[in-house]
């Protein structure tokens, strides 16, 4: 579980991550990573697990192995980052080491750039 210093809720950051921050994809998540440093010293994380992805015991699903993955990497964000994680429709059937790879991968690709 995140806790509540580190969880994205308002609609105005989602929109603010994913048109302006740095975007990487892969066959199960697609990652928007932003620095927002007028907002929050620590990072904030926020998930877009949409219909296409299945039921919503499935979404549900999804986003609670995307939510504890996620926890993992808090170290490495920087500490005004806004990061957005939208799953794919392939995060449905994928396994939670797929999902761990797809999403560190993501990362690895956007966090040299992001500028603190």
């Amino acid at each position: 579980m995140l806790s509540p210093a580190h969880r994205l809720t308002d609609g105005a950051s989602f929109r603010e991550a994913t048109r302006k921050g740095r975007r990487s994809g892969a066959r199960t998540v697609v990652v928007h990573l932003a620095s927002d440093a007028s907002l929050t010293e620590t990072p904030r994380v926020g998930f877009v697990v949409s219909k296409a992805v299945g039921n919503a015991v499935t979404r549900n699903r999804v986003k609670r192995r995307l939510r504890h993955l996620a926890r993992e990497h808090l170290a490495s964000l920087p500490g005004s980052a806004v990061l957005v994680v939208r799953a794919l429709p392939a995060a449905a059937t994928a396994s939670s080491a797929e999902l761990g790879a797809d999403l560190e991968r993501c990362l690895d690709r956007v966090l040299p750039e992001v500028s603190g």
